[in-house]
C-alpha cells in the first residue's frame, strides 16, 4: 500500500508558477513509478507528467513540455510537479499517482497501470 497526499495547488493569474508536492507513505516509494494526471471540468482526466521509479526516465503530454517539470526525491519520499508560465487551460484538478516499477503496454500515460492515487489538488489559472 501506497498513500500519497498532494499539496500546492491554488488559484494564479496567467504566466505564474506554481509547485505541486506529492508525500508518499507506506510501502518503499522508490520502487515504484510516479505520474502526475489532471481533470478538468466536464473533461476526462489526462496524463500530464511521470518520472520512472529510478529517476532516469520522464514523460510529458505535449501540450506542458517546456513548461512543466516533474522531479523526485526518493529518499524523502517526496515527488514534484514544477509549473512555469501557466495557462487558463491548465486549470484542472491535479492528481499523484504511483505503480510498481515494470513494464506496462500503454506506458507512462496508462491511467490504469498506476494502483495508487492521492486525493487531488487543485489548480485554477486566471486570464
Amino acid at each position: 500500500q501506497v498513500r500519497l497526499a498532494e499539496s500546492g495547488g491554488g488559484l494564479v493569474q496567467a504566466g505564474d508558477s506554481l509547485r505541486l508536492s506529492c508525500a508518499a507513505s507506506g510501502r518503499t516509494f522508490s520502487d515504484h513509478d510516479v505520474g502526475w494526471f489532471r481533470q478538468a471540468p466536464g473533461k476526462e482526466r489526462e496524463f500530464v507528467a511521470a518520472i520512472g521509479w529510478n529517476v532516469r526516465n520522464t514523460a510529458y503530454v505535449s501540450s506542458v513540455k517546456g513548461r512543466f517539470t516533474i522531479s523526485r526525491d526518493n529518499p524523502e519520499n517526496t515527488a514534484s510537479l514544477q509549473m512555469n508560465s501557466l495557462k487558463p487551460e491548465d486549470t484542472a484538478v491535479y492528481y499523484c499517482a504511483a505503480r510498481f516499477r515494470g513494464y506496462y503496454a500503454g506506458g507512462y500515460s496508462a491511467q490504469d497501470s498506476y494502483r495508487y492515487w492521492g486525493q487531488g489538488t487543485q489548480v485554477t489559472v486566471s486570464s
